[in-house]
């Protein structure tokens, strides 16, 4: 008998077990959350949009309803009637106008100089990179209150007070985007791929049009919304620099909260007014930006 041939038992505690292979979800197959994740979720969207429903109803009352106990819960019928009070005493016409003037320029310079900085801290090598990288996040620490006298006093000495690139000038751009976009781009762009373009005889300027700002599109829609949401709703420097002739949306509702006995409804109606250019930006790009945001992460 032969070795080959040779055969011995072996009971079923002897056997070897081969180790299961875990099981893997094949590509393309979409996730199905449980019951749960859509009630808690369902519980965050509820909490979220409490205020903003709150607004339109006390925007729907009189003031003299709101007064009562208890509040009321549902709409009114002087939505419209509000509206119009508020767009009339707040001059909030010529305040949206420069509001979306000025959210629009600091949003396009900041995702701009920002992108360009980040690229520099991230994929460039120049002396004392670091020191001014530290130096620029130093700046965030901060608090802006401090700056408001002597900005005051330098954009006093330009002549532009009471005008909006008073505004602008301060914020064209920040060191959170310089930042933001930084930490993006050293994972986002490869150094090959600048190096490849080099090779191939691309100046700096082709560099950052063709192979920086594509690989940035993500991270610059992300901090273009954020910037337009900080600009739109900024409220210290605009009520220091600019008057009740020539403001912005926050300056303008802070006239309808001035007088003896301050209309409470016509001030939410205010409220929502200039709540209303938010909505309707992120309706109407939401898909886009958040479309951006995965196509970065996947990516990364």
């Amino acid at each position: 008998m032969t070795a080959s041939e040779l055969t011995i038992p072996q009971t079923e505690t002897q056997k070897v077990r081969q180790p299961r292979r875990p099981r893997v979800m094949g590509a393309g197959k979409q996730l199905h959350a449980g019951p749960l994740t859509y009630v808690v979720l369902a519980v965050f969207a509820l909490v979220s949009l409490a205020p903003l429903v709150w607004t339109a109803i006390a925007a729907s009352r009189t003031d003299r309803r709101l007064a009562e106990t208890p509040p009321p819960l549902w709409f009114g019928g002087n939505l419209f009637k509000n509206m119009g009070r508020a767009w009339e005493e707040g001059g909030l016409g010529t305040a949206m106008f420069n509001t979306i003037f000025v959210a629009s320029m600091i949003t396009v310079s900041t995702v701009l100089f920002a992108t360009l900085a980040g690229f520099a801290f991230a994929k460039l090598r120049f002396r004392f990179s670091g020191v001014l990288l530290m130096l620029t996040i130093g700046t965030m620490m901060i608090p802006p209150q401090l700056a408001v006298v002597p900005l005051y006093l330098w954009m006093s000495d330009l002549g532009w007070s009471n005008q909006l690139q008073t505004v602008i000038l301060p914020t064209l751009c920040t060191a959170f985007g310089t930042f933001f976009m930084r930490q993006y781009l050293v994972q986002a762009l490869p150094t090959e791929l600048i190096e490849a373009a080099r090779v191939d005889g691309a100046s700096s300027l082709r560099v950052v049009w063709h192979v920086v700002f594509p690989a940035a599109r993500p991270a610059m829609a992300v901090l273009g919304l954020l910037t337009f949401v900080f600009a739109w709703n900024d409220f210290l420097w605009p009520i220091i620099a600019l008057n009740q002739q020539n403001p912005t949306v926050q300056v303008a509702l802070n006239s309808l909260g001035t007088g003896y006995v301050p209309d409470q409804a016509v001030i939410m109606a205010g409220a929502l007014l200039g709540t209303l250019p938010l909505l309707i930006a992120f309706l109407l790009f939401g898909k886009q930006i958040v479309g951006g945001i995965m196509q970065g992460a996947i990516k990364g």
